[in-house]
């Protein structure tokens, strides 16, 4: 098992790391739409945040060696799903053609008032 930080996502938030490498595998923990440099919420609203999500995840990926293109399992969780259809589309960007399996959640609260979280599971190529 091997434990994978990177400088250009934010920090964990509490007992976990970033992502957990084992067998081949990359198991990324949930981001939400902080900055990086300042730990703070990215301000501008839903797609601000995800836009940030997604970049957080580019940058933990990166440290397995992987790519969006790598990813085979992902889990959105949503503060309202109202904003379903505008995740879809910045996620479909995001993954450009690859398509994989995916659950998405409405849940009660998230961490930091967060509209959006995503964690992901990507094979190592």
């Amino acid at each position: 098992m091997k434990f994978h930080h990177s400088d250009n996502a934010p920090k964990a938030l509490g007992p976990y790391c970033q992502a957990v490498e084992v067998d081949g595998w990359l198991y990324l923990s949930g981001q939400i739409g902080l900055d990086p440099w300042t730990n703070e919420m990215v301000s501008g609203g839903f797609e601000a945040e995800t836009r940030q999500v997604l970049s957080n995840l580019t940058a933990v990926l990166a440290t397995g060696g992987c790519t969006f293109s790598d990813i085979v399992r992902a889990t959105i969780y949503l503060l309202d799903f109202a904003n379903f259809p505008k995740v879809n589309e910045l996620y479909a960007e995001a993954l450009q053609s690859h398509c994989p399996a995916r659950t998405t959640i409405q849940v009660a609260a998230l961490p930091k008032g967060a509209l959006v979280e995503i964690d992901l599971v990507a094979r190592i190529p």
